[in-house]
């Protein structure tokens, strides 16, 4: 694969691979880093796949501020990447002031919408998955007792959460869920301390499996919970293999699909609204070799046939965001 070309630095100062092809897409990180082994490391796998696939490159930024979002974006679309593609609804305020500078540039935002005739706006189903990681925890748990852990508390991980709790009752009607949220702002997103933090606490009230929502910080929930023998349920990307036989599961967010398929459109991207959930492989629930003895068949056969009838329409999971209420959950 041809060498990447990178917005570097506190400035992001535009470094471009000579004789590069200027059509060249491009992707930008939300606060949390490329690596957080979740959200970010998802869109940054799907840009991958897009890359070895093809023989193409692609630019990148790992955002450092705030500050950082409109300036990225202009210079990407300046230096005439098409299609640019942002993970993280935090970017709505910045590509809703860009998107009309650049009518010929196509722009993918993930988890937001934002309404102009070039942006493409990709949401997530998370409540469906949510639930299915949910009835999950509920059969695995021995305490009857299970926890949820969010990274910024914002309406989007309430419906994680709200999901979650959903799926935990429909297993087990008796079952107690405890959530926490990890803070209200942005560093909450990669604050793994403070994630194993949280996670001691809920073990503390009876909690024998915790789900992580949190970006890079629940890189410190499933560590902990593999410390203090628990099990976890990791989130976005597959965490199972972080610590084979103590992950449940994972709640996959297809975040790389969404990538790879803005990638893979390139500038004749459609635009739009585009939903992705249990009935078009938008999320779903990870099974492999690292945590196949911890999912029973009985098990996966519940899961899946909630599934189905999730993604046929015939059972309906209740959406946080639509009505910012949760029926299985007090906040």
């Amino acid at each position: 694969m041809s060498l990447m070309k990178t917005l570097m630095g506190g400035s992001a100062a535009l470094a471009v691979t000579a004789g590069a092809a200027l059509a060249d897409p491009a992707l930008i990180f939300d606060l949390g880093g490329k690596f957080d082994k979740s959200f970010n490391e998802a869109a940054f796998m799907g840009a991958k796949r897009w890359a070895d696939e093809t023989g193409g490159s692609f630019r990148e930024i790992e955002l450092q501020s705030e500050a950082q979002r409109e300036q990225a974006l202009r210079r990407f679309a300046e230096a005439g990447s098409n299609p640019i593609v942002m993970a993280g609804f935090a970017f709505a305020d910045a590509l809703g002031q860009v998107a009309a500078d650049y009518p010929d540039t196509k722009f993918t935002i993930i988890d937001m919408v934002v309404d102009a005739p070039n942006v493409r706006s990709v949401v997530f189903n998370e409540h469906e998955g949510s639930y299915l990681v949910g009835m999950m925890a509920a059969e695995a748990s021995k305490s009857g007792t299970v926890g949820f852990i969010g990274g910024m508390d914002i309406p989007l991980i309430r419906k994680f959460a709200c999901g979650y709790a959903q799926g935990v009752m429909a297993a087990n009607p008796d079952a107690k869920v405890i959530a926490n949220m990890t803070g209200t702002t942005p560093a909450a997103w990669n604050d793994p301390v403070k994630g194993s933090e949280l996670t001691k606490a809920q073990i503390s009230q009876g909690a024998d499996v915790v789900y992580a929502a949190a970006g890079g910080t629940g890189v410190g929930v499933l560590q902990t919970a593999a410390d203090e023998d628990i099990l976890s349920i990791g989130v976005d990307s597959n965490q199972n293999h972080l610590h084979p036989g103590k992950v449940l599961t994972s709640m996959m967010k297809r975040v790389d699909n969404a990538v790879y398929e803005a990638f893979s459109d390139g500038a004749d991207m459609e635009t739009g609204f585009s939903v992705m959930g249990l009935a078009n492989g938008g999320v779903g629930y990870a099974l492999d070799d690292n945590n196949a003895p911890l999912v029973s068949d009985e098990m996966k056969a519940m899961v899946d046939a909630a599934a189905a009838k999730i993604a046929s329409g015939e059972l309906k999971v209740h959406d946080y965001m639509s009505d910012d209420s949760c029926p299985a959950l007090s906040f």
